[in-house]
């Protein structure tokens, strides 16, 4: 391979970021040429071609995908950056579908742009250097920050592969849609995706969830049972929360993953698969290697490719397109208008810290499009739990919706003089209440009370509370 000047050209309707990359590129010792247009390019490349090319989504005229597509027929080998200001997974998918070498999302740091140039220089073996990893394609997901990007990348890398994975990352982060995503762009998309958390199942059922059993083989064995690994048969098993299996199962487990074959729970003849597995933790599996918790042969049989999956406070650039998101399903899933956000409730909810990750997103989408009363969630809307305070102007709605509710049930009964029977409950929970938090000191008690200690000391014997 030899090294020289790369030649790159791009290709994008903004001359803004012709000009931004353009500098870069040629302060990195790059060549470049720029279009406005991939007609435009395409005229240009039939008596030249570039090293790397890079293109924009949108466009007017033709887009970047059906060039990509016009160019995998011409110029298969050369690599292409696809860049979009619309960094959804999606694009993601179309993009590494349509051949691309990589996507980058608008805005971008201009030296990872140049990096990624390189990166596709190396591949092309225009540069000297590794050789990078061929793409493939990505699930649909929600997230423009580039921990989430990064995810994409890696998913988008596999796509073309059966390899197992290791999913890592907090509780309520999305390892399971991870999965999905792999399954839905790998070649065994067309098959079973078969999902379990083996947590959730008590360890002495668990062997005969995985791999099912025969009739008669413990108490209550009434028929025979097809397990989730014969259920995945040429599909995908996804084995949440591996860290919990019992020593057995991570015995039994490592010989289905290195010998394709289990024995049901109470059989005596092996039942072959073709099932990858893709498995997922919330631990540290490595330190629970070193603890004697878990195998060591299994973890390196399962820790072929990792992917980790951010917690909601390290994207949160990403929390405002997410609860759209789930607002709008949830308003779905109730039959109403999706709700809106004010800007201090988005406020609020980006500063929160989100310790059930994305599912604790889910829950409040669904939480505040029942609670929150007008057509748009304000920071009133937003309880303490969430991130929110509760406003003196909120308190006061509540007990006044509480008085109001109390007077209409004295009416319907025929009561009167609704003023004799509240005034004096009134005062007294106010008097209570201010002795209370000042520990009995009748001066600062009037104080809080707005009264003379004299006042507060008449009113106190007039209701009895000496």
């Amino acid at each position: 391979m030899t090294s020289r000047r790369l030649n790159v050209w791009i290709v994008d309707d903004d001359q803004s970021v012709r000009w931004v990359l353009e500098k870069a590129l040629k302060q990195a010792d790059m060549d470049t040429r720029s279009f406005e247009r991939a007609e435009h390019l395409l005229e240009a490349i039939d008596e030249a071609a570039p090293d790397v090319l890079i293109t924009d989504v949108r466009m007017p005229g033709m887009s970047g995908f059906v060039l990509l597509d016009r160019l995998g027929d011409t110029r298969p080998e050369l690599p292409i950056i696809v860049m979009t200001a619309h960094s959804d997974l999606e694009n993601a998918v179309a993009a590494y579908k349509g051949g691309a070498f990589e996507y980058l999302p608008k805005p971008f740091d201009i030296d990872e742009a140049v990096e990624l140039v390189r990166k596709a220089a190396r591949i092309a073996g225009v540069e000297d250097g590794p050789a990078a990893e061929a793409p493939g394609a990505i699930a649909s997901m929600i997230g423009q920050a580039p921990a989430m990007q990064e995810v994409f990348r890696s998913i988008g890398r596999l796509a073309g592969s059966s390899m197992t994975v290791l999913i890592t990352g907090e509780s309520g982060t999305g390892k399971e849609l991870v999965a999905r995503a792999l399954h839905d762009h790998s070649p065994r998309a067309n098959n079973t995706f078969v999902a379990l958390n083996t947590s959730a199942i008590a360890s002495e059922l668990l062997e005969s969830e995985l791999f099912g059993h025969e009739k008669g083989a413990f108490t209550g064995a009434d028929a025979r049972r097809i397990g989730r690994f014969e259920q995945a048969n040429g599909g995908t098993l996804f084995l949440d929360e591996i860290g919990d299996m019992s020593p057995a199962l991570q015995t039994r487990l490592l010989r289905v993953l290195a010998e394709s074959e289990f024995y049901r729970v109470g059989g005596q003849t092996p039942i072959k698969v073709d099932v990858r597995v893709i498995a997922a933790t919330n631990q540290g599996l490595a330190r629970a290697v070193k603890e004697a918790r878990f195998r060591e042969d299994l973890y390196h049989r399962l820790n072929v490719i990792r992917i980790n999956t951010p917690p909601l406070r390290q994207r949160r650039e990403d929390i405002p397109l997410l609860l759209a998101h789930y607002l709008a399903e949830a308003a779905e899933e109730l039959g109403t208008p999706a709700k809106a956000i004010d800007t201090e409730a988005l406020d609020a909810l980006q500063n929160f810290a989100w310790p059930g990750n994305v599912r604790q997103l889910v829950n409040a989408s669904r939480r505040l499009t029942v609670t929150a009363p007008g057509g748009v969630i304000t920071a009133e809307d937003v309880p303490g739990d969430l991130g929110g305070r509760e406003s003196p102007q909120r308190a006061t709605k509540e007990w006044t919706r509480l008085l109001a509710s109390w007077a209409e049930r004295q009416i319907r009964n025929n009561e009167v003089a609704l003023l004799d029977q509240a005034m004096p409950e009134f005062e007294k929970t106010l008097i209570e209440t201010a002795m209370s938090q000042t520990n009995g000191h009748r001066q600062e008690a009037a104080k809080l009370l707005g009264w003379g200690r004299n006042t507060l000391a008449r009113k106190m014997k007039a209701l009895h509370l000496d």
